[in-house]
C-alpha cells in the first residue's frame, strides 16, 4: 500500500504567483492535492500518517507548465494546415497522442488545444481517460469556428450568420468542448484572407455570448488590428497572436487597442516562438547548404517581422496587457515537446524570467479559466508539479533541465514510450 502523503523538498520553490522564491522549500501532497507549502521546518504530514519523502537537493520545484495554445494534431515538419487536413483522422489522433506525450514529458501538465480536425482530439481524450496513453490535462476546443473558406475552415465548422454561429457553439458543447476557438481573421489557410476580418461583429458576439452562457470562454485568432477590434467589441476572453497590422500589410502599432485590451482584462497569447524556430532553421541551412533565392527573401522578411513583433510585445506589456505563454506548436515548423522555446522568447521580448514563468503558470491558468485548480502551488490545488535542475529565475533555460514531472500528485514515468 502506498503512502497517504508525499513531501517533496528542494533548495527552492517558485509558486507561480510571481512572489519571492521559497528557500529550503517543502510541499506536502495528499493524493492529487496540495496540502501545505512552506519550508522543511514548517511542512509536515499529520501525526501518525504514512509519508513518502523525496529530497531533490539543489533543484527547483515549480508548478507544471501550461501551454495555452497547441495544435495536438500538428506534425511540426513545415507542412501547411491545408495538407495536414488531408490526413486520415486515425493518423491525426495517433499524432495527437504522440504530441501530448512529448509535451507532458517536457514538463507541460496542461494544454489548451486551439483547433483540430473533426473529433480527433476528443478521441484522444477518450483514450487518455481509458488509460491507453498519457497526456497533460486537455482543454479542447474541438473544431474551430470559421467562416466559409476562412482560416482553419477545413477542420470542421463553417458558419454564416448569428444563428449558425450559435448552433455551432451548441454542437461543440454537446461534443465536449471546454472552450470555443474562433478564427476572427484569415491566416495561413490558402482560401482565407490573412489580414482581413472573417466573422462580422454580430456573428462574433453570438459566439462569445453563447459560449459564456454555457460557462466556457472564447479565444480568437487575430492576425490584424481590425480583427482585435472586432473581437474586443464582441466580448472575447483571450486574443491569440494579437498582431498590430493593417489590411494592406503595414505594421502600425495601435496604442488604443492595447489600452482597451488592458482595460477590459482580456488576455493575449502572442505566439512568438514559431517565427523564431523558422528563422533559426533557415539560418542553419544558410550555414550548411545555402539558401534558395526564395528562402533568402523569406528569411529577410521573417527577421524584420519578428523584430516588429518583439517591439509590439514590449509595448503591449508596458500598456498593461497580460501576456500568457502559448507555443502554437505543432504548427508550421514548431514541433511539440519544446514549449520552453516560447517561454524563452518571452524573455527575449523583455520579460524577466520570473514574469515569463508566471505567464506560463498562473496567468496561463487564468486565461484558460482553470486557475481555481492549477497554475500556482498553494493549498487545495491539484498537485501538478515540475522539478528542474538549476534555478530558472536566474537562467530561464533551466526549465529544460527536467528532473521530474508530477501530475495529480503522481510522478510521471518519462521513460515509458510504449
Amino acid at each position: 500500500m502506498g503512502s497517504d502523503f508525499k513531501i517533496l523538498k528542494a533548495a527552492r520553490l517558485i509558486d507561480g504567483s510571481g512572489g519571492p522564491v521559497q528557500e529550503r522549500a517543502a510541499i506536502l501532497l495528499e493524493g492529487d492535492t496540495i496540502r501545505q507549502v512552506g519550508t522543511e521546518e514548517t511542512v509536515a504530514a499529520p501525526e501518525g500518517a504514512s509519508v513518502e519523502e523525496v529530497d531533490y537537493g539543489d533543484k527547483t520545484i515549480l508548478p507544471g507548465l501550461i501551454d495555452s495554445h497547441v495544435h495536438l494534431i500538428g506534425i511540426g515538419d513545415g507542412r501547411a494546415g491545408d495538407e495536414l487536413t488531408t490526413l486520415d483522422d486515425e493518423i491525426l489522433t495517433l499524432q495527437a497522442a504522440r504530441n501530448a506525450r512529448a509535451h507532458l514529458y517536457s514538463g507541460v501538465t496542461t494544454v489548451r488545444d486551439c483547433g483540430a480536425k473533426n473529433r480527433t482530439t476528443f478521441l484522444l481524450r477518450n483514450a487518455v481517460e481509458m488509460g491507453i496513453t498519457p497526456a497533460p490535462r486537455l482543454l479542447l476546443a474541438g473544431r474551430p469556428m470559421a467562416i466559409v473558406g476562412g482560416h482553419l475552415s477545413y477542420f470542421g465548422i463553417q458558419a454564416t450568420g448569428p444563428d449558425e454561429c450559435r448552433a455551432g457553439v451548441r454542437q461543440l458543447v454537446k461534443e465536449g468542448a471546454d472552450f470555443i476557438k474562433i478564427t476572427a481573421t484569415g491566416g495561413s489557410t490558402r482560401t482565407s484572407h490573412a489580414l482581413r476580418p472573417s466573422f462580422n461583429v454580430d456573428e462574433l458576439s453570438a459566439i462569445c455570448d453563447e459560449a459564456h452562457k454555457f460557462g466556457i470562454h472564447a479565444a480568437a485568432h487575430c492576425a490584424s488590428s481590425q480583427g482585435m477590434i472586432n473581437a474586443l467589441e464582441a466580448g472575447i476572453d483571450t486574443i491569440i497572436h494579437g498582431i498590430h497590422k493593417d489590411a494592406d500589410g503595414t505594421s502600425t502599432y495601435r496604442p488604443e487597442i492595447s489600452a482597451r485590451i488592458a482595460r477590459t482584462g482580456v488576455f493575449l497569447n502572442a505566439t512568438l516562438a514559431g517565427a523564431r524556430v523558422r528563422i533559426e532553421m533557415l539560418e542553419d541551412k544558410m550555414e550548411s547548404d545555402g539558401l534558395t533565392n526564395q528562402e533568402d527573401v523569406q528569411l529577410d522578411y521573417m527577421m524584420a517581422e519578428y523584430e516588429t513583433r518583439l517591439e509590439h510585445f514590449l509595448r503591449m506589456r508596458e500598456a498593461g496587457v497580460v501576456m500568457v505563454a502559448g507555443s502554437d506548436s505543432a504548427w508550421g515548423n514548431y514541433p511539440m515537446g519544446d514549449h520552453q522555446t516560447e517561454i524563452e522568447t518571452h524573455v527575449i521580448g523583455g520579460m524577466a524570467p520570473m514574469e515569463a514563468i508566471v505567464a506560463t503558470t498562473m496567468d496561463a491558468a487564468r486565461s484558460c479559466w482553470i486557475d481555481d485548480r492549477v497554475g500556482t502551488l498553494e493549498e487545495g490545488k491539484l498537485a501538478d508539479i515540475l522539478v528542474v535542475d538549476g534555478n530558472p529565475v536566474d537562467r530561464i533555460e533551466d526549465l529544460r533541465n527536467i528532473a521530474d514531472v508530477y501530475q495529480s500528485g503522481e510522478a510521471v514515468n518519462r521513460g515509458d514510450f510504449v
